[in-house]
């Protein structure tokens, strides 16, 4: 195998740091070719990637079968962005992988900031900091039931930032995490972590949908929901019949209100940022030192 590619493309705004596109050329033959945007089609999508042997992606822009099938130069896709699984990913993974085609994603590079964003909201929800106030009397998260849906990177370490200011910890995850029990949390099926907890934050991989009707019927009122998945793991016709009942409360970052409707967002007692919460100058650093890591671990 080679040391280096004969071409690298990153085929839209990646937000890879200069000194990372400066790095990426010492494993390219040709310039490295940087778009600043998302393609507005498939077809330019592949014009963009031409005989490239590699391409950097971010979540942005889908690379779906009918462009790998076309783009017969390509050896691997590096995904600027998190890979779970391929029902969730922009990138056909396993159509590629069985092309032959090396496809990687980077972790656990937005988390820092996706906690201080959900722990920040929740301490000015409950003291009253902001426009809203829980309840009447400003509470605090001493003793507070807070259920963690879904135990992934982010999960765990909401979990640990939470553990020391007192509150109680249930989790619901695909698989049951006896290291995380025995530090304190509780495991609860769905439905009994929705009876017994007062606030629940949703870490679920894009295109899961966990909530519907019946489950904010459990979940019922005087009750706070804390979404910053990539989409809505939930239906919104019910949270929106949810979130008008007296008492509930809802806080959502820029990705996780993305596809929440501007109705939805205007709706009382809907706290929605624009921002990410996962996106920061160290967001930045770690994406772009993980997207090299990965890329460099191919010629090993």
């Amino acid at each position: 195998m080679g040391v280096k590619f004969k071409k690298i493309v990153c085929v839209d705004h990646t937000k890879l740091e200069d000194w990372a596109i400066e790095e990426l050329q010492q494993y390219s033959e040709a310039e490295v070719e940087v778009f600043k945007d998302s393609p507005d089609s498939e077809k330019e999508l592949i014009a963009r990637i031409g005989d490239a042997e590699a391409v950097i992606v971010s979540w942005k822009t889908q690379i779906p079968k009918s462009v790998i099938e076309k783009c017969s130069h390509l050896k691997y896709i590096g995904m600027a962005c998190s890979l779970y699984d391929d029902e969730s990913a922009n990138v056909a993974v396993d159509f590629a992988r069985d092309r032959g085609i090396t496809v990687k994603g980077i972790f656990d590079y937005g988390d820092p900031g996706v906690i201080e964003f959900i722990v920040s909201e929740l301490i000015r929800l409950l003291h009253g900091f902001g426009e809203h106030q829980w309840r009447k009397m400003p509470v605090e998260l001493t003793d507070k039931k807070i259920g963690i849906i879904g135990l992934g990177t982010t999960g765990q370490m909401l979990a640990e930032a939470l553990l020391p200011l007192g509150a109680d910890l249930y989790y619901f995850s695909r698989s049951k995490k006896n290291n995380w029990e025995a530090k304190g949390l509780q495991y609860l099926s769905l439905e009994e972590l929705l009876k017994t907890t007062e606030i629940i934050s949703l870490h679920l991989p894009k295109n899961t949908k966990l909530l519907g009707e019946e489950e904010f019927k459990t979940f019922g009122t005087g009750k706070i929901l804390i979404n910053t998945s990539l989409g809505l793991p939930f239906e919104e016709k019910a949270f929106v019949s949810w979130i008008k009942s007296e008492g509930n409360f809802a806080i959502f970052d820029g990705d996780g209100g993305a596809s929440l409707s501007k109705e939805t967002k205007e709706l009382n007692r809907v706290i929605s940022h624009k921002k990410s919460a996962g996106w920061s100058a160290e967001t930045q650093r770690r994406l772009s030192e993980k997207v090299l890591e990965n890329l460099k671990s191919y010629f090993n």
